[in-house]
């Protein structure tokens, strides 16, 4: 048994109170499925901006009426200090998910990723630590590492940089890194790669890649490609970042806590390798697709152009041990992508 099943054995016979912001998103809605099948206790935080109340249905219709009585939530921005000091109040564990995603969002509107992910995670770290609770397990990014040119990233070593939500990232990491030496709270920062999974929406100027590249073929829209398509990314099915998630917020070992880990599967995929799996997997499910070639566009600003996890440290202190390769991710979530974006 895996260290990710002996702790989520021990979650089933001692439930704990958990607090998952940005809870109807696409990660916060995965967090609140696996907690509610666990057996936990959750309370929400979401506005809405990014999340969607049909992301809590699909949840609600996976774990049944049993399970959801288990959880509450608020319809509220994590920058009104009230509404986290209630949410926060006999919590054991924040898994905080609430942020306003996208390098070209940020860089199109820096003051808003600022307001939501600087404010907002100070607001949340602050009642937090306010409340009492044990620990507090946050969303950072790969953008982190900004201009360094290493590869694979190791968590000790970052670059400048290149987009205000980098910015938003990295001040995070640095507000977490303080209030736990000067007020005691214990923090773990979670560096993402490439998320994907169900849920994952679709639309709009700031998708992400692999839901909006699926979603134009589903519709005969063709796939639009910044660059040469050899910018290289490390792809990590949502399954994995879940687990990274709980056994962060239920670590033991000291050495463990306060600190950052990369959160992926450790390997890395072109854009052009990235399409072509894509649209060998569609045309086998949807024959009746064509197969046409992607349109290249000019490449981004902010863009890093290479970005591959070292997952060691996670595997080392945390018991990380990712599930799914972007192929297996790929074909795990296949299914809802046929069964939601054809409905959209």
């Amino acid at each position: 048994m895996s260290p990710y099943e002996i702790r989520k054995q021990d979650l089933i016979a001692s439930p704990r109170t958990w607090l998952v912001t940005g809870v109807a998103g696409f990660i916060g809605s995965n967090l609140l499925l696996e907690l509610l099948r666990c057996g936990q206790r959750v309370i929400g935080i979401d506005n809405l901006s990014t999340g969607y109340r049909r992301n809590l249905g699909e949840v609600r219709d996976e774990v049944g009426c049993a399970s959801w009585a288990n959880f509450s939530w608020v319809e509220a921005d994590i920058t009104d200090r009230e509404t986290c000091r209630k949410a926060c109040i006999g919590v054991d564990f924040v898994l905080h998910q609430a942020a306003l995603g996208s390098v070209p969002r940020s860089i199109a509107h820096p003051e808003i990723t600022h307001h939501h992910n600087v404010t907002g995670f100070v607001t949340m770290l602050l009642e937090a630590k306010e409340a009492g609770v044990k620990r507090f397990v946050y969303a950072s990014s790969s953008s982190v590492y900004g201009d360094h040119p290493g590869l694979p990233k190791v968590e000790e070593q970052v670059g400048e940089c290149l987009s205000p939500y980098a910015v938003s990232k990295k001040t995070n990491e640095l507000y977490a890194a303080v209030f736990s030496k000067c007020y005691g709270i214990e923090c773990i920062g979670l560096r993402y790669f490439n998320v994907f999974g169900p849920r994952q929406d679709p639309q709009g100027p700031y998708a992400a890649v692999i839901p909006k590249w699926i979603d134009a073929m589903l519709h005969g829209v063709p796939v639009v490609i910044h660059g040469d398509g050899e910018t290289s990314r490390d792809f990590c099915y949502v399954e994995n970042v879940v687990q990274a998630n709980l056994l962060a917020a239920t670590a033991r070992d000291p050495e463990a806590l306060n600190t950052v880990y990369n959160v992926s599967a450790g390997g890395r995929t072109t854009l052009n390798e990235l399409y072509g799996m894509l649209t060998g997997r569609l045309i086998e499910e949807r024959p009746d697709l064509v197969d046409s070639a992607p349109v290249y566009d000019d490449f981004r600003p902010g863009d890093i152009r290479h970005s591959n996890a070292d997952i060691g440290k996670a595997r080392r202190l945390l018991g990380y041990q990712p599930t799914h390769q972007i192929a297996a991710g790929l074909d795990a979530g296949l299914g809802w992508y046929l069964g939601d974006l054809v409905a959209t």
